[in-house]
């Protein structure tokens, strides 16, 4: 046999047996339990999903998948504790769409969002929705808009924090309305819609989730959504594109990702199964709740979209002189 032939043949087999490995870890995964970690509160849009997935995905592959919140800086705490872990499929990350923010509004992250991590799947996603008092003169984005540019200053906004979808998605907003708005910051969701029903803010551009019940209530009005396209969870309100803001279009969305370097057939495996959960009757359901759509895309298409979303809020960030922490 020629050197030719038998390097040939030692390739065939390292090839054989790499599919072999795959396959026999994929078939043998997950043999312990998996934690999921959620990098904020219990309770919040993240976590909501995180736990019935975590239930769905424990019953189809026959293993016990936990959450454990890890909230705090951002979110940065409980996602580098992910970004550190064993690479070996046994520790998970849950995150929202701030993780694609976060490169760009610290100075320093401990963790590479791309390097660090493997894209597993979207789960889910939702826009955000403008929302105003019921008591408030602001019928239409309209009129929202024509108030806030003749009152440079005068009106205030809430956000989840800095750095969140809220805060970013109205800086989106200020920045293609030429607007000047006053941001005030809360630790969470709930409590910057507290701040609003308090009357301590005049708007907030809120999660649909956790805004929407107290539009049903009335106790807040919606004037639009965030999305390109309108919601089919609120058919008859209007995106901000058609209230004017020509191109605005932001969604936000709950994603799975583990530490780099995961074997790729455990990641298959994971993607397969959480885009057959999220279609399943629990999780349609729960994000029926949440106001959100299952998305379930492949590996490749959500780090397609987390690289090119972190690239956005650069551009959104520097365009609106937010200063990285």
């Amino acid at each position: 046999m020629t050197s030719t032939a038998s390097i040939h043949l030692a390739g065939a087999a390292l090839c054989a047996g790499m599919l072999f490995s795959n396959a026999a870890t994929a078939q043998s995964y997950p043999s312990k339990p998996v934690r999921i970690i959620v990098p904020q509160s219990a309770g919040g849009s993240t976590d909501l999903v995180a736990r019935p997935m975590a239930k769905v995905l424990g019953e189809a592959m026959g293993q016990s998948f936990f959450v454990e919140n890890r909230p705090g800086a951002g979110s940065l705490i409980g996602s580098d504790a992910v970004a550190k872990a064993a690479p070996d499929g046994y520790t998970l990350l849950m995150v929202a769409a701030s993780f694609s923010i976060n490169p760009s509004v610290y100075a320093k992250l401990p963790f590479d969002p791309v390097r660090d991590f493997s894209p597993i799947t979207q789960i889910s996603a939702f826009p955000n929705i403008l929302v105003v008092q019921s008591t408030s003169a602001f019928k239409t984005v309209q009129e929202f808009l024509a108030y806030a540019r003749a009152n440079p200053g005068k009106l205030n906004y809430a956000s989840s924090g800095v750095g969140t979808g809220t805060h970013l998605s109205m800086e989106m907003m200020k920045y293609m309305a030429k607007l000047f708005i006053v941001h005030i910051p809360y630790k969470g969701g709930a409590p910057a819609v507290n701040g609003l029903l308090g009357r301590q803010v005049d708007v907030n551009l809120a999660t649909i989730s956790t805004a929407l019940p107290h539009v049903k209530s009335g106790a807040l009005r919606a004037l639009a959504v965030t999305t390109a396209k309108r919601w089919p969870a609120t058919p008859d309100l209007p995106t901000l594109g058609e209230a004017g803001l020509s191109g605005y279009d932001y969604t936000s969305w709950v994603g799975m990702l583990a530490p780099a370097k995961t074997p790729a057939a455990v990641i298959d495996r994971l993607w397969k199964e959480s885009a057959k959960a999220g279609r399943s009757a629990e999780m349609q359901k729960i994000l029926a709740q949440e106001a959100a759509e299952p998305i379930g895309n492949s590996p490749q298409q959500f780090a397609a979209i987390v690289e090119r979303e972190i690239a956005t809020w650069k551009k959104v960030v520097e365009a609106a002189g937010i200063k990285p922490e």
